[in-house]
Formats: C-alpha cells, structure tokens, sequence
C-alpha cells in the first residue's frame, strides 16, 4: 500500500517560516520523483518542488526560489519542504506526490499553510 504523508500544516505570520515533512512509504523512493504541490483557494495546482534522484537536482519554481528548500533523507523515506519568508501568497494546500515518468503516480493527502498578512 503506496502512502505519501505530508506533516506540518500551519498558521503563520507573514516573514515566518514553516517546515513541512512528507513521509513516503510503500514504493522505492530512489525510483521516484518526489515533489511538493500546492493549490491555493479558488486556483489550480501548481508544483513548487522536486527532487530528481537520478541526478541530485533540486528543482524550484521562480515564486519560491531564495525562501523555499527541498531536502531528503532517503533513509528514512522522508522529504522536508523548509518554508521561509512567508508571503500571504503561499497560502494553500500543499502536496507531496511521486512522479514517474514525469508523471505524477501517487499522491499524499494535502496539508494547509495558512500565512496571513
């Protein structure tokens, strides 16, 4: 049974910061590109982060570059989104999914970040 498990939802200031933890099991993370989604109220989902395994890229979208991380412990089957420098804007639901083949094959349930101004 594939399980993504995001942790970490929130409300924060904006400037403040927040860590989201996705806990992956049930698939070989090392196949798979983990990347963290994210759908704001009244929008479509957009994809914020990733990781490609095959090459240790990180990949992040322009809106979060400079405040936003992505790291991984493939140990212990989790993936960390390190939130900094909030903006109202971020507020959303967000993802974690597992890509293959450039698309998405699982997703995790989603967990609201809420940043208010």
């Amino acid at each position: 049974d594939v399980q993504l498990q995001a942790f970490g939802a929130g409300l924060v200031q904006a400037g403040g910061s927040l860590r989201l933890s996705c806990v992956v099991s049930g698939i070989t993370i090392e196949d798979y590109v983990i990347a963290w989604f994210r759908q704001a109220p009244g929008k479509g989902r957009e994809k914020v982060s990733c990781f490609i395994n095959k090459d240790g890229t990180t990949q992040l979208e322009d809106s979060v570059k400079g405040r936003f991380t992505f790291s991984g412990d493939n140990a212990m089957k989790t993936v960390f989104l390190q939130m900094n420098s909030l903006k109202p804007e971020d507020t959303a639901l967000y993802y974690c999914a597992g890509l293959y083949d450039r698309y998405v094959r699982y997703w995790g349930q989603g967990t609201l970040v809420t940043v208010s101004s």
